[in-house]
Formats: C-alpha cells, structure tokens, sequence
C-alpha cells in the first residue's frame, strides 16, 4: 500500500484564492482528475464557496490527518487478521472542496481516496469510514481471489451498489466493532435519528425503493437514493446503504461470511436481489 499525502502541500502553502487551489490540484492531476469527474463540481463558484468555508476547517483538517494516518494502519492490520488480506494499493488524502467523503475507484483492486474537510475528527468515526472504504476494497480482493470473470461485473446497476454498500457496513463492523450502530452508516454521532427512522420503517423504504428502481432512471436512482443530496422521498438520503445492509445480513444467513462478500460473482446475482427487492413481505429464500 501507498500512502500519497497531498495535505502538507494544502496547509503549507495555502492562500485563498483561485489559483491557488487551481495549482494544489495541478500538483496531483490524475487524483483530482478523479475527483472532479464524479464527486464535486470543478467550477469558480465551488471554489469560491469552499475558500469561505476552509478558515473554520483548518484545525478539524489538521487533526484528521493527523488521526487518520495511523488509523488506516491500524485498520489494514485489522483486515490482514481477520481476512487475510492486504491491499496492493494507493491511498490518497487530499483537502477536496467539500463534495465526497470518501470513495473508491472503478477499479479491480481499487485506489481510495480520503476528502479531510468532509470527516469527523473522532478516531472512532475515522475506524468506521476508514474501515468501509477499505471494506469495498476487501470484497474486490476476496472475489478477485474467488475467480471472478470482471467483464461481467456490473459496476452501473443501483442494485449491486446497493448490496457492496451493505458489504462495506458490514466489514466496518467487523473491523470497528462496539460503536453505536448508526455510526457504521453516518460516519458520525448525527445519525441516530436516521437509523431509528430506517429500522421503524424498514418495509415501506424497501417497498419505495422497489417502486423508484422500476421508474426512475439510474442517475435519478443515485440521486435519490444514495446521494447526501438526495432523501427528498422520506426526508433521509442514502436509505439504499441500508437497504444494502438488510439484504447482505440475509445473503450472510443463507452463505456464511465470505460466501456473501463473494456471491456477486455469479452471473444472476443481480436478479437474485431484484427478486429480493420485489417480493415486500415475503423475502425470496
């Protein structure tokens, strides 16, 4: 694994202004390439907000990366323990302009990339989105072990994201345990209104998402769903995570562990979650 630190360059030489920023990201092109493509708007405008909003960051900025850093060594330890697994890859922490957390590339063996402005400082909240992000990494490992054929895999159905999210909550689990349960979907302690509504509600969420799935178009599917800018629906965005997270403690209970991480491998997965998704009330078996 590869650690590529883009934040001293951030903090050491900060101004705030435009081209500054524009030369930051000029320093790591193919990370902020990356970036801008799929996870914040690369406009003047976001800028200027985010140079507004940057000062009252600058020492929550600071104290994650000084946390982080050792968590994610603490965290991929973890994984080599319980899973066996280590991770051929790079990890990018960058100070983004207040759009994705966190993510992983479209990759077999993906690259993951921390946005320090958008995390919480507290180590434990670091572990668990740490741990998650990792956790997409893992299943790729463990199925890319397993024999997956990656030309079938299909990375732009809602209903696999939907599954690999409930993956990813369940590896943070493992690997962050004794936490509040809404942290493993919140990142922080601002979640627990969110979970109580999702565990009182669990069937109508599903039905609903059932319903959007068959009407909705992709983007409009990611908008809704899993997007933090989404939840017009319910009043909660990113219900799809738990979701995900319902249907693979299920896949656990019919495969085991390892046989759940892995069962996207097989090419009618993607139909045994949409028969799942449809039948409200009486789960396929």
């Amino acid at each position: 694994m590869k650690l590529i630190d883009t934040t001293p360059f951030f903090l050491n030489n900060y101004e705030p202004s435009i081209p500054f920023l524009r030369s930051y990201y000029a320093e790591y092109p193919d990370i902020f390439e990356v970036y801008f493509s799929s996870h914040c708007k690369d406009t003047d405008e976001r800028h200027t907000s985010s140079i507004e909003k940057y000062p009252q960051y600058f020492s929550t900025i600071k104290e994650v990366h000084q946390n982080v850093i050792p968590i994610i060594k603490e965290v991929t330890e973890e994984y080599s323990k319980l899973y066996q697994v280590t991770f051929p890859i790079d990890v990018h922490l960058i100070v983004g302009g207040f759009g994705s957390n966190a993510y992983t590339y479209r990759q077999i063996i993906p690259n993951i990339t921390f946005a320090l402005e958008k995390l919480s400082p507290d180590p434990d909240h670091l572990r668990v989105i740490v741990a998650h992000e990792f956790g997409h990494a893992a299943q790729n490992i463990l199925t890319d072990n397993a024999g997956m054929d990656w030309t079938k895999a299909k990375w732009n159905s809602p209903l696999i994201w939907s599954y690999r999210e409930g993956v990813a909550t369940h590896f943070s689990r493992k690997i962050a345990p004794g936490l509040h349960p809404s942290i493993y979907f919140s990142y922080n302690d601002e979640g627990k209104e969110w979970l109580d509504f999702a565990n009182e509600n669990a069937n109508e969420i599903k039905s609903a998402f059932a319903e959007d799935y068959q009407s909705l178009t992709t983007e409009e599917l990611y908008r809704e769903w899993f997007s933090i800018n989404g939840g017009n629906k319910f009043g909660y965005s990113r219900l799809a995570y738990f979701i995900g997270e319902m249907f693979f403690q299920e896949e656990i209970d019919r495969l085991g562990e390892i046989g759940a991480i892995i069962a996207w491998k097989e090419e009618d997965f993607e139909d045994r979650i949409k028969q799942w998704l449809l039948c409200i009330g009486d789960e396929a078996k």
